[in-house]
């Protein structure tokens, strides 16, 4: 029997660069744009998609039309709705809500919430998702990750790893995200160039993700034997069973 085939998608090649950096690497079209896809062993599949909703949308279209994969993971960063969550912990989370129609997804293992929202979310717009929500999370991508999937009838879950915490005050970036989703590094360090009250706050932002992408890359490869035997024996028909260790 072929082994199942797992699909990741993630909004930035810097949230998951420990774990694909020697995958082979594609560049495909689908949908009037071009994706890059990452490959290990013809089982295992990633697309970085872009930040946000439509990016993630798109992105799981297109993985799904060309890899067909029996499962179907949103991971990458979050910011964190508890206090308790700290940079690196993970969040395997049992319901994703999409804050913008308050639709919600069971993803049939894990626990806690993961609430995804349209833009980034300072220090007071996360203490209002936490008290409306009782998450304990905030992304921008999985519930459209998650609907991608489910109108496919494709099985679901999400992995994220905390990348700020609920005190930490994230600079603005909608400005520099461009509409196909991608970060506009360029324009980002023009506009840091000339603001130095900005560089320390950057230079933490920057710290804690390369200490999240790590974390991340430790849990998925801690625990990708367990998914992956899981959907082997059930035939796909089940969610993957993925432990959350905080």
């Amino acid at each position: 029997m072929s082994r199942p085939r797992v699909a990741f998608v993630a909004a930035l090649e810097r949230e998951v660069w420990p774990m694909v950096k020697h995958w082979k690497v594609y560049e495909q079209e689908y949908g009037g744009r071009k994706f890059k896809f990452f490959e290990q062993e013809g089982t295992t599949f990633l697309v970085c998609g872009g930040i946000g909703a439509e990016a993630a949308r798109r992105a799981t279209e297109a993985v799904i039309a060309l890899y067909q994969p029996q499962m179907v993971q949103s991971i990458g960063f979050a910011g964190a709705l508890d206090a308790t969550w700290k940079v690196g912990a993970i969040l395997v989370p049992s319901v994703v809500i999409d804050a913008q129609d308050g639709s919600r997804v069971e993803t049939g293992t894990g626990r806690g919430i993961l609430v995804s929202v349209s833009a980034t979310a300072g220090v007071a717009r996360k203490a209002k998702l936490a008290l409306a929500y009782g998450a304990q999370a905030v992304d921008m991508e999985a519930a459209a990750v998650a609907r991608g999937a489910q109108a496919r009838g494709i099985a679901f879950s999400a992995a994220k790893v905390i990348s700020d915490e609920t005190d930490f005050e994230l600079p603005s970036m909608e400005k520099f995200i461009g509409s196909d989703g991608q970060f506009k590094t360029g324009k980002f360090v023009a506009f840091m160039a000339i603001r130095p009250w900005l560089w320390s706050r950057v230079g933490r932002l920057r710290k804690n993700s390369a200490d999240a992408a790590m974390a991340l890359y430790q849990y998925l490869i801690g625990n990708s034997k367990e998914w992956m035997e899981e959907l082997e024996n059930s035939g796909a028909e089940v969610h993957p069973i993925l432990k959350t260790r905080v």
